[in-house]
């Protein structure tokens, strides 16, 4: 069983569960369930004409023996949330989410489901509500036990835009923080860390040695120091690191030219050094089948590439496809985590 949360109702994300559910049974079979609210996904399926149809349940336990084309939906949000307008901030919106995202945490730790897809949440909703996380990544950082060594990716999987045929992954050092505060925050410790973390993923999803390439922070890499330092007293150091414990990892790139030999399939991985750096470049190859995988987790989780989408939610028009992915590629990790064991 894989675990989807809801998100925030104000934006697209009971549109994307829906839109992309029948295709999910069509290839998977039934092998998910939503954690949420049930009235939001019933408003999803009446405003999308699907006909899938949605069901309460107690626990995971009670999705087995399910078929045809059902949402099952374990309530674990309060009725409030359905006093929640589209596109709006709102702090009923901001419980509701986190609560999804901690009831499937809970579950993925228990083994009850063997990984979580998140729907989009809005930073501000749940700031307003009182969590003041960046986004996922930090929830899922802490609720999996306080770990320290995690980041998260971006990966584009195998298909149109990209050469290789085990796909493209992007890391990122930094990633929700003001840029004035990246510096800090670059480290020989934190690129040595997203070095390994890439390697780690794609050495699993391919099954070889995966190449990983690494960014420059500075213009031109530098320019040999004219143009700043980082790379000369931060970057080449976590290379060298990386390098004397077996990874096979080149030179710093500049980063206005690494995503094209990437694309060609000279990497399988890149490191980013900040937010904007990898997302940009990703997307432009793949905004709609790119996914958002946590790494260093003891759970698998993964999520659309894509924000709450406010400008279009709730008119019936969300792209879908980046759910899917994001539920193809949960499944995936979970058969490979499955061989290990």
């Amino acid at each position: 069983m894989i675990g989807i949360t809801l998100g925030d109702v104000a934006g697209i994300g009971a549109e994307v569960i829906v839109g992309a559910w029948s295709s999910i049974v069509s290839e998977f079979g039934n092998c998910g369930v939503v954690f949420g609210h049930s009235g939001i996904l019933r408003r999803a399926v009446r405003l999308l004409g699907v006909k899938s149809d949605v069901i309460d349940v107690n626990g995971v336990s009670d999705c087995v023996g399910i078929s045809g084309d059902v949402i099952p939906c374990i309530n674990c949000v309060d009725d409030s949330v359905l006093g929640v307008l589209p596109a709006t901030i709102d702090g009923r919106a901001g419980v509701a989410a986190y609560r999804s995202i901690n009831f499937a945490i809970t579950a993925a730790l228990y083994g009850e489901i063997e990984a979580v897809v998140t729907a989009p949440i809005h930073k501000g909703s749940l700031n307003l509500a009182g969590y003041n996380y960046p986004g996922h990544t930090e929830i899922l950082a802490e609720r999996c036990g306080f770990i320290n060594d995690y980041a998260m990716m971006l990966y584009l999987p195998a298909g149109d835009g990209i050469s290789s045929r085990d796909g493209l992954a992007v890391v990122h050092v930094t990633l929700h923080v003001a840029m004035r505060d990246i510096f800090h925050l670059i480290t020989v410790d934190s690129v040595y860390s997203r070095i390994r973390l890439a390697y780690e993923f794609m050495g699993g999803v391919t099954g070889r040695k995966p190449v990983v390439g690494v960014c420059s922070l500075n213009p031109h890499a530098g320019e040999g120091g004219l143009f700043g330092k980082e790379e000369q007293t931060i970057i080449y150091p976590a290379i060298e690191m990386a390098r004397r414990s077996g990874i096979e990892v080149c030179d710093v790139a500049p980063a206005d030219t690494i995503m094209i030999d990437a694309r060609d399939g000279k990497y399988d991985a890149v490191v980013a050094m900040f937010h904007d750096q990898g997302h940009i470049a990703l997307k432009l190859l793949g905004m709609h089948r790119a996914v958002n995988v946590t790494l260093g987790l003891p759970i698998i989780r993964t999520s659309v590439a894509h924000g709450t989408a406010f400008d279009k939610a709730w008119q019936g028009i969300a792209e879908t496809n980046s759910m899917l992915e994001a539920f193809r590629t949960a499944k995936k990790l979970a058969e490979l985590k499955r061989k290990k064991i």
